[in-house]
């Protein structure tokens, strides 16, 4: 059974779809379920100011993208690198323990996307 925050933002998810200027993308997928996420992030003076993602996969994995992109959304990358999956599990009001590597799947997607930027925009 899921929460009504689950339910919530899986049947209306923030932060859906794709960002054509994007500053970094990061894809990541669990290959024990086949769900896919895709986050793209616009990130000014260090704060992520946009986040957008795409999840192909069941109610959990999109709304565990859902609200992992609401809490992040204008944090700085240091800040957003810290949310764990525990933490989205928290927010959601729960998910069922066979369904928390969604959650995962939603952080793994921040972090490598926020590690993208990062990678794209060091200093020589």
């Amino acid at each position: 059974m899921y929460s009504e925050v689950v339910m919530d933002h899986f049947t209306n998810p923030r932060n859906v779809g794709e960002m054509e200027d994007a500053d970094a993308v990061a894809d990541v997928g669990n290959l024990s379920c086949g769900d896919t996420t895709r986050i793209y992030i616009k990130v000014k003076d260090d704060v992520i100011e946009d986040i957008k993602f795409k999840t192909f996969g069941c109610g959990a994995a999109i709304a565990s993208s859902s609200i992992a992109t609401e809490m992040v959304k204008g944090k700085t990358l240091d800040e957003a690198l810290k949310i764990t999956t525990e933490e989205i599990v928290d927010a959601l009001g729960g998910l069922p323990p066979a369904k928390v590597h969604c959650s995962v799947m939603a952080a793994d997607a921040i972090k490598k996307a926020i590690e993208n930027y990062r990678e794209k925009n060091k200093e020589d």
